[in-house]
Formats: C-alpha cells, structure tokens, sequence
C-alpha cells in the first residue's frame, strides 16, 4: 500500500483550539468478567452541558443510533444486543417526524459478550453520536481492545480493565491541532463518482488553519437567540401596555404616587420603585418556571406532542377570550387579598404589593402574551431564557410608570381609554390562533394524521391574517367592538400589511418556499404538490473529484460539510441557499461540493490514519469527510462551510449557522474576489 499522503501538524494556541473543536463527552470504557464465560463491556460517557448522544436502535430515517461494532474476535462471541443503562429520554423530534431516546449528562452502554475458553481478543468500537441545540458533530467512535484468558480464576468473580483517554472519540483534536504530526495512509484505490474517478491529491489535503486565522477565523459562538428572547418578550410588554387591563392603570397609579407624598421627588422615587418592583416580579417569575421545569424539560416540552396538543388547546381558548366570548381572571379574592395588605403596609413592600396587584388584575390581558412567550424561549433550552424574555417584558410594562412620573405633563396627552384597546386585543387573539397551529402541527407530526401538511398549514394562516385585514378594515364586528366604522390611518397601514402577509403565503401552496414562515410551517416534504424547482444542488460529494473538477474549469470552490441529521444545515439551505442572489453566486460562481460526515457508505477498504498519537480507522465515507474537516480546517461542528482555491487554501474565514442573507453573500462575494 503506497502512502500518498504525509500531513505533518501544526502548533496552535488553546484559545483557537478551544474556539474551534468541540470535545463534549468523554468516554470510559471497562471489560467485567462476571463470571467463567460471560463478561461485559461497559460504555460510561460523560456529557458536557446542552449535548446530549443518541441512544439505540432509533429506526431508519432518524439520526444516528449507537452501535456496536466488531472488527476482530476470536475465542469469544457476541452475547444479545448493545443495552443502554440510564436516565434516557424520549422525545419528539419535528425534523425527523419520530420518537427519538438520548441521554444528557452521563450515559451507558453494555455489551454482553461469551467468552468460548481459553485465549481471547476482542477489538472494535462503539459508535455514537453527539448533538446539541446548535450543532451536530460526525459520528463518533470509542475503540476498545481485550486480549485475555478465559481460565483465570478472578478472587471476586470480577475483572475490571480499563481505557480512558480523550483521544478515543470522534470529537477528540486532530494531531494537527495538538502540535503533533498526523499521518494517513490513504488507500491507492480511486474515489468515483458517477462512473468518473479521481486519483486523491496530497495538497488538497494539507492543513491551512493558520491560514483560516490569517482571515480572523472565529468560530466561537455567541447567543444571539437571546437578543431575540429579550426583543419578543419587550415587544409583548408593549402590545399589554394597550390593553384595557393595562392602559387605563397607568395614569391612576402614577398620580397616586406623585399626590400620596408632599414631597415631589419622593413621589417620583415611588414610582420609579414601582417600577423597578414589576420587573423583579416578571423576571421571579421567569425564573420560577425553569425551577421548577429545568432547561431541558423545558425543550423536551417544545417537541413533545402531548404539551404540543395542550399548548395548541390553551392558545385556542385564549384567543377565544381575547375575541370577546369570555374573560379569563384570576379569582377576585386573590387581588383584593393583596391590594388590601398593600394598604396597611408602608415602605417598599407596600409598593412591591401594589405591583404585584397590577399584575393579578392585569392577567386577563397579560397571562396569554405571557404564556405564549415562556412556550417559545423554552425551544432554546437555556436556564435563563426565560428570565431574559419576562425582563424585556417586565421592561416594557414598568416603562410608561417611570417616565410618566418623571414627566407628569404627559399625563395630559396619553390617548384616553376607548374602542382601539379593544381592536389591539382582537388582533392579538388572531395572532394566538395563527401561533397556535405551529403546535398543533407538531403533534401533527407525532401522531401521523396528515391533517396539517405544509399546504394545509399555509391556508389556514391565509385565511387567518386575510379574516385580520378585514376585521381591521372594519368589516367584521366582535362582541366588545362599538359601531364607529371610522377606520384610522394606522388600522388601515396594519390591516394593509396584514392582507398583504396573507397574500405573500399564497405562492407556498405550489411550493414557495416562504423564507419568513420556515421557522413554523410545516416541513417542505410534507407538501404534495411542489412546483418550486430553484434549489442549489451539489454539483459533487466527492472531496478530490470536485477539487479535480474545479481545477479543470478554474473555479474557486465552496465546502459544505454537512450531516443527514443536521437540523440547522436544512435549515441554511430552506432560509439562505433559497436566496436567488445566494444561489446565483454558488450554482454559477463556485464548484459546490457537499461532505455529509455521516454518510455510512463502506469505503473500499479501511484507511489507517494517525492522530493525536493513536492509531485510528476511517471506515466510511462520512468518516473520511470527517477527518478532512478536522485535520485541515480545525473544525468538526456542522454546518461549516469554507471557501478554497483549487490548490485547496482558503479564500475567507469559514461560515456557521447563520441566517443573515446579506452576511452570507459577503461571505460567498469576499472569496470570489480573493480568488480573482
């Protein structure tokens, strides 16, 4: 076998190393002799915070399960099949429309095996894969080797040998990355696509990640999701404040502070206090929920499809109210309980009563929005999401209390109470009824009715934002509504803009891809007619073939390394590949090759690869893609998409998930003027 290719490593500092591999389970592996001829091999992982690996024998179309895998055994034999021990969860998973099990924090895994008598020697590895709610990572191998005899007579019945290292696991750093070398011995063999073949290139294959830091490569991620956990919670505070619960409080409450004190600025401080009191409350609350629920129940809610069902239920029956058929209140004893301690206390707490008063009183108007808001940040897992969205709610809520008590003039000028609450809260319970379809969909999923595809889905939210506009417009009345058919001009702009969004659906019934809704429509494939055809397609899947390619047509190349279950990968093709000056760029300007590093496809015969200083086996096509990604680029987290020139060196700093359109066309524009 001729070594056709030697990539010698490359020192780099923690800090890069840290931003770009991501290591998050390590993995123990022991063999028990439990008795004469029966023994165990057992898999213990430890699993960093918000990863989580799959458990077995998920069923076809799901992600990758664990497995167990022999490569050689003699004198003993497999005994059953791999068992997972432990806390596992099951949960519902929309991208894979199945039942999926994983475990979070630790894991195991056992093997019985039956040894035969005499010598033995076992070796293989254990196959997993890791996902958080981010990223995914190629599927990950833990090697063990046991050489023994069965005749050894153990005091207690039990041998224990163990293997420990941080290099055993697919995630572990490539030796390139630890400053050692890393050598892989590929095989001889041609890779063939479509009948073409193409002889593997040593150049094509050596690391550039000093390179990739010459462009300021950064792939350290950072929350953006909870800007946009504050900005919805801000943006529901806000539409509260217009509601007849809320509004009509405001200059009551602040008048009470400003006359109930001789002293002037001592009324302005209250009312700051007040203010500052209804944020403490909203963010306790906030709080409180993922106490008592945690982070992960909390997004096992967001895909469970009986929560999903009650969800969809609840947002139903507060739309109803919010339409005028009922009120939804708090028992009457509960806020005059607490209005009438505030007012035989002093001090803070007497204010902090009257915010928690607000509050009670205000639930019929605030509980929906609230409930709604807590529903969506749990998808993002964190502990503190929720906290951060009732704080941009709370924010918003305490916001006209503080500066109507600095400016007491503006009292005189706030909109006095009337019809347009009412308006503000009709419109809010179209909008409930809109978003509660999205859960219904789930549970859709789950249960295989097919009673809300994708097109189903889309019309039923056309007629709801086209049934908006109309009501908007004054042709539809609802019990609370007067008789002024006046139509002011920001009821008209918003029933305009609601007609509009109606009519920009309609396209998805043929296949549209409706980049604003992806986030909630169900998914494309459930749709039975498609006459959408602008996709971008990888023109190879082959790394050398296309490289081969691109250097005959001289054109730069883009890498998509990507996986069968990368959630946020469909998501960049549906949102951003689906951009027409986006797809223009990749279909007419770059060779697109696309690395699924979980394409289980059997390589014509094992490639034997150094790394870290261990020994290792790339088995499949999804493991040689790996590998790639991390010996040359630093990375093993997908999506990852890289721009090269045909001697394989970057033209611009690698692309995560991201879904700014004009960020990625920078990035596309960038390397093709670098190429030039």
């Amino acid at each position: 076998m001729k070594k056709l290719l030697c990539v010698f490593g490359l020192l780099l500092t923690t800090l890069f190393v840290q931003a770009q591999l991501l290591e998050p389970v390590d993995f123990h592996t022991e063999f028990n002799k439990v008795s004469d001829d029966v023994a165990e091999i057992v898999f213990t992982a430890k699993i960093d915070p918000g990863w989580h690996i799959y458990s077995t024998e998920l069923g076809e179309g799901g992600p990758i399960s664990a497995s167990f895998n022999i490569d050689k055994m003699t004198g003993a034999h497999v005994d059953g099949k791999l068992l997972p021990v432990g806390n596992e969860q099951s949960v519902f998973d929309k991208l894979f429309s199945m039942e999926v099990r994983y475990f979070e924090k630790t894991a195991k895994f056992v093997q019985r095996v039956k040894l035969e008598g005499g010598a033995y020697r076992m070796e293989g590895y254990l196959e997993y894969a890791a996902c958080n709610d981010q990223n995914c990572l190629p599927p990950s191998e833990v090697p063990f080797m046991f050489t023994g005899s069965a005749e050894v007579e153990a005091a207690d019945g039990v041998v224990a040998e163990s293997q420990r290292s941080e290099g055993e696991d697919q995630s572990s750093l490539s030796g390139a990355e630890r400053g050692e070398d890393a050598r892989v011995d590929l095989a001889e063999s041609q890779s063939s696509v479509n009948g073409q073949s193409s002889t593997v290139n040593e150049k094509w294959w050596q690391p550039v990640v000093a390179d990739l830091r010459s462009f300021g490569e950064s792939v350290g991620t950072v929350d953006s999701s909870w800007f946009y956990i504050f900005f919805t919670g801000f943006l529901g505070g806000l539409l509260a404040l217009f509601t007849p619960c809320v509004w009509p409080i405001i200059p009551m409450t602040v008048s009470f502070f400003l006359k109930r004190s001789k002293d002037k600025k001592k009324g302005i401080r209250d009312a700051m206090t007040y203010g500052l009191a209804i944020v403490v409350i909203y963010v306790a609350l906030g709080l409180l929920v993922t106490l008592l629920f945690g982070a992960s129940a909390l997004n096992a809610l967001s895909t469970n499809a009986i929560f999903n069902i009650f969800f969809f239920l609840m947002l139903v029956v507060f739309a109803i109210s919010f339409f005028g058929a009922f009120e939804i209140t708090l028992p009457s004893s509960w806020s005059n309980a607490v209005d009438s301690k505030a007012e035989q206390t002093t001090g803070l707490l007497s204010i902090f009563l009257m915010a928690f008063t607000l509050a009670l009183v205000s639930f019929s108007c605030t509980g929906p929005i609230i409930g709604f808001l807590l529903v969506e940040v749990s998808t993002s897992g964190s502990i503190i999401s929720p906290a951060i969205g009732m704080l941009g709610f709370a924010i918003a809520l305490a916001l006209p209390f503080t500066l109507f008590a600095l400016f007491p003039a503006w009292l005189k000028q706030m909109p006095k109470s009337g019809g347009w609450m009412n308006v503000i809260k009709v419109t809010l319970g179209f909008i409930e009824l809109a978003f509660a379809l999205k859960f219904l969909s789930v549970a859709d999923l789950a249960y295989g009715w097919h009673i809300l595809d994708r097109e189903t889905f889309l019309a039923l939210w056309i007629v709801i934002f086209a049934l908006l506009g109309v009501y908007l417009l004054g042709k539809i009345k609802f019990p609370h509504d007067d008789d002024d058919t006046h139509v002011s001009v920001p009821r008209f702009f918003l029933a305009l803009a609601s007609l509009a969004f109606a009519v920009y659906m309609v396209p998805g019934l043929w296949g549209a891809p409706l980049k604003a809704v992806s986030a909630f429509a169900p998914p494309l494939y459930t749709q039975d007619f498609n006459l959408y055809k602008n996709e971008v397609r990888a023109q190879f899947d082959d790394y050398d073939l296309g490289m081969e390619y691109a250097q005959r047509v001289r054109k730069p190349v883009m890498l998509d390394f990507t996986g069968y279950g990368c959630v946020n990968c469909r998501k960049m093709e549906l949102a951003v590949w689906t951009d027409p000056t986006v797809g223009s760029l990749i279909n007419d300007d770059y060779v697109l090759i696309t690395l699924y590093v979980d394409n289980k496809t059997k390589l014509p015969e094992p490639i034997k690869v150094v790394e870290n200083g261990k020994e290792r086996t790339l088995r499949t096509l999804g493991d040689k893609w790996s590998y790639l990604q991390r010996v040359k680029f630093g990375a093993n987290a997908q999506p990852f998409y890289v721009l090269i020139d045909n001697e394989g060196k970057p033209l611009n700093k690698s692309y995560s998930y991201d879904e700014d359109i004009s960020k990625y066309v920078e990035f596309l524009q960038t390397g093709l003027k670098n190429y030039q």
